[in-house]
């Protein structure tokens, strides 16, 4: 019985030092909140030349030619981190991207269905992460009929 606690003692060290020695600089995490399907331009830090977001399903990133500015895209609900890194590869700084629901959005629960509203000054049906296939189908359907009536396509009767 001595002998496994010592062997758990000294794993337990060894797991340690490894953690110390392969452990980055501590480096301040900045939150940047983003509306959902809304972009956001922020500049780029220092001496960066690589940005890497964790995961781009949530938000994407567009480097702006010629300018230290990017533009940050907000895809879908949720949190992940950007990370700039310099030409040796090293951090030189990381964010915590967060995408939340935009301030004007109504959202009508009616049991399991959910629908979604954007109320900026009157409220219009739109689609979110989350809504009833069948309210996004009818607004995808009156979005496209719409724009084939506006661009002189065949779209038929609006209803």
């Amino acid at each position: 019985m001595f002998v496994f606690k010592f062997e758990f003692r000294r794993v337990w060290a060894g797991l340690s030092i490894f953690a110390c020695l392969t452990a980055a600089p501590a480096m301040a995490q900045q939150v940047t909140q983003l509306h959902l399907d809304r972009a956001k331009i922020v500049e780029l830090p220092p001496g960066a030349t690589t940005i890497v977001v964790g995961n781009p399903g949530i938000a994407d990133v567009t480097l702006l030619r010629g300018q230290n500015r990017l533009v940050l895209t907000a895809k879908s609900f949720g949190e992940t981190n950007l990370l700039a890194l310099d030409q040796n590869g090293e951090a030189v700084a990381e964010s915590i991207l967060r995408v939340i629901a935009s301030d004007h959005a109504l959202v009508v629960q009616r049991g399991m269905d959910r629908e979604s509203y954007s109320c900026n000054p009157r409220c219009q049906p739109t689609i979110s992460l989350g809504d009833t296939p069948r309210h996004v189908g009818e607004i995808i359907g009156q979005t496209g009929q719409r724009n084939s009536f506006a661009t002189g396509g065949n779209a038929g009767v609006m209803r």
